[in-house]
């Protein structure tokens, strides 16, 4: 019976697992020193802020694996032997394997600022994280204040969690604006304005320099690039992350910052791939970037290997790009591409439209001579993937798309029609007068049919 062994049980080495359980015989393993069975790593945030317990997060009851005859197998991968196809492990006898998968993931990026080694300095990713972040902050007695390193998604979603345990947090962001080199300068102001609307402590332009720490070796203070000592009892680092591919670069396997990976999700040894976060692509097309760290893009590629692995060999095509987050209350999603001010294109204009009073705003990226879409940004209001999907796909054109922009709209109950607002704008900005159309159902029903 061949062999297929799986290093890592996050949502790609997962996704591959039950997909290939679905299409084969084969003996599944799977290889994790994280947890003993898979879990929703987005949903972590969640158990710290009280709204759920770390069994919530588990997707599948514990009876699943076996039932399912995925074998779990809680250790650490020390080596990989691709002479003799066998994984060194750190405490049980070597693992043999025909077909190997690669699925680590990431880790926390740390910048080798002195002092960093602390108790009490920490990152945000695995579930050992999160327990050590229960042991740093467990409330507002024990950490009387938390400094919060780096602004993007990891960072907000940090500080928010402190915030929900009434920390006092500092959150040091080194660009003008939060998330500034993602985010056009209007979205990135918005999100400035709402943060500092929580009561965070929000400091732009300021960079981490040194971290001091007591006698017993826990933090009690950090220096900013501006020379300015704050008092804290914890420093999360919230940088970005990186391909946790540490004990693959002493093996055969081609590694860059990632596992190198062509468009099958192959690496340069016949019987070995990588997917998920630590998987390198060296085929991308477009603005896809090598190296996707997104939840959906792992699920995608172990739904695509395990094709490959059981005989339907297919290409990974992950389509047009799509992200969705929360900055504590407000809901963002994005489409496509719509690049930072500073990174955006010469050819890429972006049609902006804000309320006056609420954190509801809207971002429409567009190519400025053919008037296609090229992506959307949304914040404070649900949209529907499969319409915008298929404007993208269609290259449908910005007065189309504002016309129809009812049908993107995912109307839960209660919700205010931001259309009037929006057709106003475009008036205000192209001198030209939309009328809205009804919102087409059949073609929301059945995303396949074309619109007239």
């Amino acid at each position: 019976m061949e062999q297929v062994v799986i290093i890592g049980n996050g949502i790609a080495g997962i996704t591959a697992a039950r997909h290939i359980r679905k299409n084969s015989d084969a003996a599944i393993r799977v290889v994790s020193s994280e947890s003993p069975h898979f879990f929703s790593r987005t949903a972590l945030m969640y158990v710290y802020m009280g709204h759920m317990t770390f069994e919530h997060t588990k997707p599948y009851e514990d009876w699943f694996w076996e039932k399912n005859r995925i074998d779990l197998i809680q250790d650490h991968v020390t080596q990989i032997d691709t002479e003799n196809k066998l994984l060194q492990l750190k405490s049980l006898d070597p693992i043999p394997y025909d077909k190997l998968i690669i699925a680590t993931g990431s880790k926390p990026t740390f910048f080798q600022w002195p002092g960093q080694e602390l108790k009490g300095v920490q990152g945000l990713y695995h579930k050992r994280d999160l327990d050590l972040l229960e042991a740093n902050a467990p409330n507002a007695q024990v950490c009387k204040r938390a400094i919060v390193v780096g602004g993007g998604l990891i960072g907000i979603e940090l500080a928010e969690m402190l915030h929900s345990r009434h920390i006092p947090v500092t959150f040091l962001v080194r660009e003008q604006n939060f998330w500034e080199g993602v985010l056009p300068i209007k979205n990135a102001k918005l999100l400035n304005k709402h943060i500092l609307s929580q009561g965070i402590e929000l400091r732009l332009n300021t960079e981490l320099k040194e971290v001091f720490g007591e006698s017993n070796g826990r933090v009690k203070s950090i220096l900013t690039n501006h020379n300015e000592h704050i008092d804290c009892d914890l420093v999360g680092i919230a940088t970005g992350v990186q391909p946790n591919i540490d004990f693959i670069k002493n093996s055969s396997i081609h590694t860059d910052k990632g596992v190198l990976v062509n468009k099958y999700l192959e690496t340069n040894i016949p019987g070995i791939y990588a997917i998920g976060d630590c998987a390198q692509q060296t085929e991308v097309s477009g603005q896809r970037k090598p190296i996707e760290t997104a939840w959906y893009t792992g699920r995608m590629m172990g739904e695509t290997l395990a094709q490959t692995i059981c005989g339907n060999k297919i290409a990974y095509k992950p389509g047009h790009w799509f992200n969705s987050a929360k900055f504590f209350e407000v809901e963002y999603q994005t489409y496509g591409w719509v690049n930072s001010d500073h990174r955006k294109p010469e050819y890429e204009a972006h049609f902006h439209w804000q309320h006056t009073t609420e954190n509801i705003a809207l971002c429409l990226a567009y190519h400025k001579d053919s008037q296609v879409l090229l992506g959307v940004n949304s914040f404070g209001m649900r949209l529907r993937h499969v319409v915008l999907d298929g404007w993208l796909t269609e290259q449908r054109t910005l007065e189309y798309v504002l016309a129809h922009w009812a049908d993107a709209l995912f109307d839960p109950e209660f919700t205010k029609n931001q259309l009037p607002e929006l057709l106003d704008t475009y008036q205000k900005t192209f001198g030209k007068t939309l009328q809205p159309l009804k919102k087409n159902w059949s073609r929301i029903l059945n995303p396949f049919k074309k619109s007239l």
